[in-house]
C-alpha cells in the first residue's frame, strides 16, 4: 500500500517544469518502521525519518553483531510531524471520513476532497 501511495505524490514547483515526485524525507510514526517501507524509500533515495519501535530494537538488540546497526533517526525533523498530524485531526472532523463508511476507494478520496476544499475556504474566510 505504502509504494502506491508514493507513487501518487505529486509536489508542484513555484514555475515551470514538471512535480515533484520524490520528497527530501518522509515523517511518519513507528507503525511505518517496517523493513518493507525502509527498503523503498532507501531505493529512491529518501531519507526516513521514522522512530524504530521498542519491540524491533530489542529484537535487533538479541541478535548481537548480526542485528545490524539501528536506522538513523532525526529528532529535530520528527519534531515537525506534528503539524502533519494537526492537518489530518481537522480533516477527520468529518465523520464519514474518520470511519471510512465508503466501500469504494475513490467515493473516499471524493469526500477526502471536498473537505479539502471546505477547509480551505474556510481559512480563506479568515485572511483580511
Amino acid at each position: 500500500m505504502f509504494p502506491l501511495l508514493m507513487s501518487h505524490l505529486r509536489v508542484e514547483r513555484a514555475g515551470l517544469g514538471r512535480p515533484r515526485t520524490r520528497p527530501d524525507a518522509v515523517r511518519g510514526d513507528k507503525a511505518y518502521s517496517s523493513r518493507a517501507i525502509r527498503s523503498h524509500l532507501r531505493s529512491r533515495g529518501i531519507t526516513a525519518v521514522i522512530p524504530e519501535p521498542a519491540d524491533q530494537a530489542g529484537h535487533r538488540k538479541r541478535r548481537g553483531s548480526r542485528g545490524g546497526r539501528p536506522p538513523a533517526f532525526d529528532a529535530d525533523s520528527y519534531r515537525g510531524r506534528n503539524v502533519i498530524e494537526r492537518g489530518f485531526c481537522g480533516t477527520k472532523q468529518w465523520r464519514g471520513l474518520a470511519t471510512r463508511y465508503d466501500k469504494l476507494a475513490i467515493v473516499y478520496r471524493g469526500a477526502a476532497v471536498l473537505r479539502a476544499i471546505t477547509l480551505w475556504l474556510t481559512r480563506l474566510g479568515d485572511t483580511p
